[in-house]
């Protein structure tokens, strides 16, 4: 009869072998992954709250944004009083990204469906795998190929299901152009990444955050001067819209604080599978506060999307980490030798001192 528990040595092993895949700093990744893909789930509830108002301003809501960051992270870099890391015109172009990707994604709804953009927006995913590989040089195996797939997997069966029958049926006004847009913005929202990724590895997370803020603030409010002047100008700034833009730019915050963390600790692949959660979690919402009805499908790519990125964060120690680690053990252990072999000589010599003392005092008494 086999035994009803495991040996000491058994859970040992488990022990050890869950450790190796599941280290801090995956599971770190993972929390904080989905830390984000909530804030991009409230600022899609604002944007929608706004839209349902009559408010179509998406540079001004991102502007509130780099204004905080700029405030915020701006006055501590200014107190602490440190040259920057990196030249300005590096953030400058990494803010002008930014800006232009949020701008161009949200003015794609406007021709083209949503399912389309749900899909496409997915592109993002492959160009930040293409990017990191060609400038930070990161290699992907098979396992995180895998997850990537099984990742997009789960949001295309959102895609097909039948609770976005009737959104396929009213494709919009001009769907190629829509689509052009969302791929663009795709493109330029993993250039933002992967461009985050390599600052926030050769500078400060508070630097980074203070300049992305100071250069988007700048030109969000100039591209609002030529865009969205009149726009602003006939928004009834009633409670009801005032709220929401001020959610918007506080969840933004906090995702535009948070990103560079991800970035340092998982890089910019494990952050665009994890905001792929956001429409799950938008469903979930929906289910919850409003009580609506949705299509079992939402459940089934949910659990793909959890898959994908689970098997994407696995990860084992790598031949370098091992052969270092053994390095530091032979490393201690050697010390120990020598530490062990000085301890004898010391020993030795104290014994050889002492033999020529008793020879004397023998020769005395004698």
């Amino acid at each position: 009869m086999a035994p009803l528990f495991l040996s000491e040595t058994s859970r040992n092993s488990i022990r050890e072998r869950w450790n190796k895949i599941w280290t801090k700093r995956a599971l770190m990744g993972l929390l904080l992954g989905q830390f984000v893909s909530l804030l991009i789930t409230s600022t899609g509830f604002s944007s929608s709250e706004l839209a349902r108002r009559g408010v179509n301003a998406p540079t001004s809501q991102s502007f509130l944004n780099y204004l905080l960051l700029a405030i915020v992270y701006g006055s501590i870099v200014i107190f602490k009083r440190k040259p920057l890391q990196i030249s300005w015109y590096y953030y400058l172009m990494l803010a002008i990204v930014d800006v232009e990707a949020n701008f161009i994604v949200v003015k794609s709804y406007q021709y083209t469906s949503l399912t389309s953009v749900m899909l496409l927006d997915c592109w993002s995913i492959p160009c930040v795998i293409l990017f990191t590989w060609l400038f930070l040089k990161t290699k992907y195996g098979f396992r995180k190929f895998l997850g990537v797939g099984i990742c997009v997997a789960g949001l295309v069966m959102v895609v097909f299901s039948d609770v976005h029958a009737s959104d396929r049926a009213q494709g919009g006004p001009n769907p190629l152009k829509g689509d052009l847009l969302v791929i663009v913005g795709s493109t330029l929202y993993a250039v933002s990444n992967v461009g985050e990724e390599f600052i926030v590895k050769s500078s400060s997370r508070t630097e980074l955050m203070a300049m992305l803020g100071a250069f988007g603030a700048v030109i969000s409010a100039i591209q609002i001067s030529i865009l969205e002047r009149n726009e602003l100008r006939s928004i009834n700034w009633t409670a009801g819209a005032v709220l929401p833009f001020l959610g918007f730019a506080l969840a933004m915050f906090l995702f535009y604080s948070t990103v560079p963390i991800i970035l340092k600790i998982c890089g910019a692949t494990l952050l665009n599978l994890s905001l792929l959660t956001s429409d799950m979690w938008a469903v979930l919402i929906r289910i919850f506060a409003y009580h609506e009805k949705v299509d079992w499908m939402y459940f089934i790519a949910f659990a793909a999307v959890t898959i994908g990125l689970v098997v994407y964060s696995w990860r084992k120690k790598d031949k370098s980490a091992q052969v270092a680690e053994n390095i530091k053990r032979d490393e201690e252990a050697a010390e120990e030798r020598d530490m062990n072999q000085a301890s004898v000589e010391t020993q030795r010599s104290g014994v050889e001192a002492v033999k020529p003392q008793a020879s004397s005092i023998t020769s005395l008494l004698k």
